[in-house]
C-alpha cells in the first residue's frame, strides 16, 4: 500500500455499483489500488463497470437467493474480502397518505434489508482487518414530506451501522455509514438539462455553493474502506456541503 494506492491489494464488493454515486465508488476504487466486483440490478449497466477496470455480477441485492449466489461468486473469484459498499437503493418521493404499502415494502427491501442480508452473507469471507461502508443519505437528519420512508430506512442504515460496529468489531471489521447529501449523478445532470434555473437552486442549497460529484463521494468511501481510517467505526459521516445544517436550505 501506498499513499497513491491506499486500497492496493484490496478486494472490494460494491453493491448499485452500475450507475451514479456506485460508479463513482468504483471507479475511485480502482483509482486507489483496488480490485472491485460491481453488483447491479441491470444487465446494461455492465458496460460501464467493466470499462472502469472493475469485474461485474447481475445480482438482485432485494432477493435472498441473489444475495446467496454473490456470497458463492465472491468466493470464488477472490477467497477473500477485504471491504463492501452497500450503495444499492431506491428513492421515491410520494405524498404521505398516497404512498402504496408495494413501494413501502420495496423501500425496505432493497435499502435497508438488503445491507443487513448482504453484509450477513459477506463477513464470513471477509480478512482482518477489513472495512464496511453502508451509503446513507443526509435525508436521515432533514428531510422534506413525502420522503418519509425514504428517509427512514436512511435512518435506520445508520442506527444499524453503529449496531454492526460493536456486532463486527471483534472480528476485526470497521462498519461506518456515510451519508451523501444531493450529488450531480445522471439523474441530477438530466433535470438541470431540461431546466437551467434548477443549477442555481441547487447551488443556493449548500454552505459551500457548490455541490457533491459522484467523484466526491467515491473519494470519501474509498478513505473509509482504507487503513488511513482505522479510526473510524460506528460512525455517521454526514457529507453534504452544509445542506442539512440549515434549516430550510432546500
Amino acid at each position: 500500500m501506498s499513499d497513491a494506492h491506499p486500497l492496493q491489494g484490496k478486494t472490494l464488493v460494491v453493491t448499485g455499483a452500475g450507475a451514479g454515486i456506485g460508479l463513482g465508488i468504483v471507479k475511485s476504487c480502482i483509482q486507489a489500488g483496488a480490485t472491485v466486483l460491481g453488483v447491479s440490478l441491470l444487465a446494461e449497466e455492465r458496460q460501464g463497470v467493466v470499462a472502469a477496470g472493475a469485474k461485474f455480477l447481475q445480482a438482485d441485492v432485494s432477493d435472498p437467493d441473489a444475495i446467496a449466489v454473490l456470497a458463492r461468486e465472491v468466493g470464488r473469484a477472490f477467497g477473500k474480502l477485504d471491504g463492501l459498499v452497500n450503495n444499492a437503493g431506491v428513492t421515491i418521493e410520494r405524498p404521505f397518505l398516497e404512498m402504496p404499502l408495494e413501494e413501502l415494502d420495496l423501500l425496505w427491501r432493497v435499502n435497508q434489508r438488503s445491507v443487513f442480508v448482504v453484509s450477513q452473507a459477506l463477513v464470513p469471507l471477509m480478512g482482518r482487518p477489513a472495512s464496511i461502508v453502508n451509503i446513507g443519505s443526509n435525508h436521515a437528519r432533514a428531510t422534506l414530506a413525502g420522503y418519509e420512508m425514504y428517509a427512514g430506512t436512511k435512518g435506520a442504515i445508520v442506527a444499524m451501522t453503529r449496531a454492526m460496529a460493536w456486532s463486527l468489531g471483534p472480528l476485526g471489521i470497521r462498519v461506518n455509514a456515510l451519508c451523501p447529501g444531493l450529488t450531480r449523478t445522471e439523474k441530477i445532470a438530466a433535470l438541470e438539462a431540461e431546466d437551467p434555473g434548477m443549477a442555481a437552486h441547487f447551488l443556493k442549497a449548500h454552505a459551500t455553493g457548490t455541490y457533491n460529484t459522484v467523484e466526491d463521494v467515491g473519494t470519501l468511501a474509498a478513505f473509509l474502506l482504507s487503513d488511513k481510517s482505522a479510526a473510524l467505526s460506528g460512525s455517521e459521516i454526514i457529507a453534504d456541503q452544509g445542506m442539512s445544517s440549515r434549516l430550510g436550505a432546500f
